[in-house]
């Protein structure tokens, strides 16, 4: 029994399989980055591992370094893959260390055929996942193609919009359900057929069904019954009584003098009959659903049959977001496990020693706060014993 369960366990480990990993240690990236010339003014990525970071080497990734610019640059996996049957997991890293005010931040994974010596914004792509920022809008994209046709996720996902490094994860399911999660955590997750518009509805409104001309749908009617009294019509506005024509008035000169108008304390406003149930009333006529012909159940939704390439295909405004760590994987634990040895780490030192600056700089600003006050005050104090001896000499003569 052990060692069948042990042959299992190995088989799981065996099965399992990174399809590509990008950590970018050294230089070496750009030789297996390829940069489109489908335009000739693209930005340039650059090494670095930024302002905070723990091991320079681990923690280094590849940085927007131009402003307002498109950036476009992907690489191929070592072997083309089929999901079929498998989960998909697509994670990376990524620090808008500029504080982002508008531009992508997403990968783009596609078939292993991709041209990406021509890598451009209508490049066809399986998925298209990762934070997007432009002014109010801070969001996370997870767009799947399908039959041709990109289509965008029904929900809203908040991407983090902070200085740090933040981990996005992808997990798409042979069952036709997906997880998103960021830093490890799920923030979203449901069915591919609910959460996007992939498939046409089951259901659609009967076109040969239409409401009976004498459905009632008012579940209140005016009484008529009900009648206006008499005395309700009251003007809105009237002549102050306390008003009296001022004594300098002249009538040839400023016209015949009328009384200013003040609110009517008897206006009653609008008269209205009272409502009463209306005994007709059949509720909200709902229009019927019959299944829709043209809808057709795709157990499949989450098969791509082909992948083998990722890139960054993004525009930004303001430059400055790091990209490292990229996997696509079909094991959730070595995602994990992945994190525990990159994000993981950096992300505790990188905290530590941001909290440490923005303290330090915190303590500067009230230190040259309390400098300039000082000044301020010093000149004011020099001011007042330069008149002093002004106002002395007056004293004397008088």
């Amino acid at each position: 029994m052990k060692t069948s369960l042990c042959l299992l366990l190995l088989a799981a480990v065996v099965a399992a399989e990174v399809y590509f990993k990008e950590e970018f240690s050294d230089d070496s990236w750009e030789k297996r980055w390829i940069q489109s010339k489908h335009k000739d003014d693209y930005g340039a990525f650059k090494l670095s591992a930024g302002k905070y970071f723990g091991d320079k080497k681990r923690d280094q990734g590849i940085k927007t370094s131009q402003d307002a610019k498109f950036y476009s640059r992907g690489a191929k996996f070592p072997k083309s893959f089929s999901n079929k049957g498998k989960t998909v997991v697509i994670q990376f890293t990524a620090k808008h260390e500029q504080g982002i005010d508008c531009g992508g931040g997403y990968v783009k994974v596609m078939r292993s055929d991709a041209d990406l010596a021509d890598f451009h914004g209508e490049t066809p792509y399986n998925v298209m996942f990762g934070p997007d920022i432009c002014g109010p809008t801070r969001k996370v994209h997870v767009i799947f193609s399908y039959k041709g046709k990109n289509h965008l996720i029904k929900k809203d996902i908040r991407c983090k919009d902070d200085e740090l490094t933040h981990l996005y994860t992808l997990i798409l399911n042979p069952d036709n359900t997906y997880e998103v999660q960021i830093d490890g955590e799920k923030v979203e997750g449901g069915s591919l057929e609910e959460d996007w518009d992939l498939l046409p509805a089951k259901k659609i409104k009967d076109p040969d069904a239409k409401k009976p001309e004498d459905w009632d749908e008012r579940e209140y009617i005016d009484d008529a019954e009900d009648s206006k009294p008499e005395d309700w019509d009251k003007p809105e506005h009237m002549p102050d009584p306390d008003a009296k024509k001022p004594d300098d008035w002249d009538d040839e000169m400023d016209g015949e003098w009328e009384p200013p108008m003040i609110d009517n304390p008897e206006y009653k406003g609008e008269w209205k009959p009272k409502q009463i149930k209306n005994p007709e009333y059949k509720g909200k006529w709902i229009h019927p659903e019959i299944d829709n012909p043209e809808y057709t159940p795709d157990d499949d939704l989450y098969l791509y049959e082909n992948w083998g390439a990722i890139g960054f295909d993004l525009w930004q405004v303001k430059a400055g977001t790091i990209f490292d760590n990229v996997l696509v994987a079909d094991s959730v634990a070595d995602a994990k496990a992945h994190a525990a040895e990159t994000f993981d780490l950096l992300k505790t030192a990188e905290k530590e020693q941001k909290e440490k600056a923005d303290e330090e700089a915190r303590k500067k600003l009230e230190e040259d706060e309390k400098k300039r006050k000082e000044e301020e005050d010093s000149k004011k104090e020099s001011a007042d014993d330069e008149e002093e001896p002004e106002e002395k000499e007056d004293h004397d003569e008088l």
